[in-house]
C-alpha cells in the first residue's frame, strides 16, 4: 500500500503544479504535453482527481502507515 501512497502523492503534486501554472501564467502544462482534451490527458487529470480522493478517503490509515498516528 505504501506504493500507492507514494503513486498519489506524486499525481497530487503533478496536478498541484500544474494548477498553479493555470492560475499564475495561464498555462496547461499537461495539455501542452499530451494535448488539449486528448484521451491522455483526461486520463492524467481523472488520474489526480482519483489520487486527491484516495488520500481525503484514507487519510488516517496512510498516517498509521507511515507511522505518523499512534494508535
Amino acid at each position: 500500500m505504501k506504493s500507492i501512497d507514494v503513486l498519489a502523492a506524486i499525481l497530487l503534486v503533478v496536478g498541484g503544479l500544474n494548477w498553479g501554472l493555470v492560475g499564475a501564467t495561464n498555462f496547461d502544462l499537461v495539455a501542452t504535453i499530451f494535448g488539449d482534451m486528448t484521451m491522455i490527458s483526461r486520463v492524467v487529470y481523472i488520474l489526480v482527481g482519483v489520487s486527491a480522493l484516495y488520500q481525503a478517503l484514507t487519510l488516517k490509515s496512510i498516517q498509521r502507515r507511515w507511522g505518523m498516528l499512534t494508535a
